[in-house]
């Protein structure tokens, strides 16, 4: 139970690390204010932090008392040795969230929601808590159905929720890292390069890099895109590039109000990528 009080601790603490670093070491130039920026992100974030620990994490919590009170779950029928559950365990819950993922940008409604991460004109670590309250609250009915499907233990459950908090934190960073160290990691885990690619303004870009831990989800069901030079890489969504649509007000409304055409610029065009800038190599990660 310790996880559950140190965990926004440790979180808070990776924050304010990555932040620092990577103003030292950008992956990608700057484009817009940072203080606005902070300003709107940093309010969002509050607010699905409130949103989180009164309505998904108490919900979540009592689906997983549920579940082991009465033995259900895929790893409780399994009955598999301590360290088997564990592993078994750690990557269903990771490839579950690659389909809630998934989902949020295929299902409109869950897209008007999803769509303000995306619209952050820059993308560093404090786009990794920018998230509408309503996807969070959203998200709660997904929460139990994972819970309730697995059957995950308790540590098993809090340690995935550390881990994932972590690793949203480091990809959505623009910490710049030794192009071979990366390209290693990323092997093995979900990198700042990588989910650039999923937050540019070309439409196949963006739907594709869901994963959150683990890049492995993305190579099995064939959405993994690396070739992509982050120096030709444009963070945010086309029909939503206006300053306007990133203030406050705007960003709490949004996915109320009609939408405009996502994937066209105001003057109409859309953002397109010329085979020519890609690397050969779809699969082998970019510079």
């Amino acid at each position: 139970m310790n996880l559950l009080v140190y965990t926004p601790l440790a979180i808070f603490a990776l924050f304010v690390l990555l932040f620092a670093i990577e103003k030292w070491f950008p992956l990608r130039a700057s484009r817009t204010g940072l203080l606005s920026r902070l300003f709107v992100n940093g309010v969002l974030s509050g607010l699905v932090f409130v949103v989180a620990m009164l309505v998904v994490r108490p919900s979540s919590l009592s689906a997983l008392d549920w579940s082991s009170a009465q033995h259900f779950g895929l790893l409780h029928l399994l009955r598999l040795p301590v360290w088997a559950e564990f592993i078994v365990g750690f990557l269903l819950l990771d490839l579950s969230f690659y389909y809630w993922h998934l989902l949020n940008h295929k299902i409109p409604l869950l897209w008007r929601f999803h769509n303000v991460h995306h619209i952050d004109p820059a993308l560093d670590v404090s786009t990794g808590f920018r998230f509408h309250f309503g996807e969070v609250f959203l998200s709660t009915l997904f929460r139990v159905a994972q819970v309730i499907i697995i059957g995950p233990a308790l540590g098993m459950f809090l340690l995935y929720e550390l881990v994932f908090q972590a690793g949203t934190l480091f990809h959505h960073s623009n910490l710049r890292l030794p192009i071979r160290l990366e390209r290693w990691l990323n092997k093995l885990i979900v990198t700042p390069r990588m989910h650039g690619i999923h937050h540019s303004q070309v439409r196949p870009e963006t739907n594709s890099n869901y994963g959150v831990v683990f890049p492995w989800w993305d190579r099995l069901h064939r959405t993994l895109g690396l070739n992509i030079p982050q120096s030709k890489i444009e963070i945010g969504v086309p029909g939503y590039s206006s300053p306007d649509d990133n203030t406050l007000w705007r960003t709490m409304i949004m996915p109320f109000i009609k939408q405009r055409d996502y994937w066209s610029k105001p003057d109409g065009s859309r953002t397109s990528r010329d085979p020519a800038a890609l690397e050969k190599k779809k699969n082998y990660l970019a510079e």
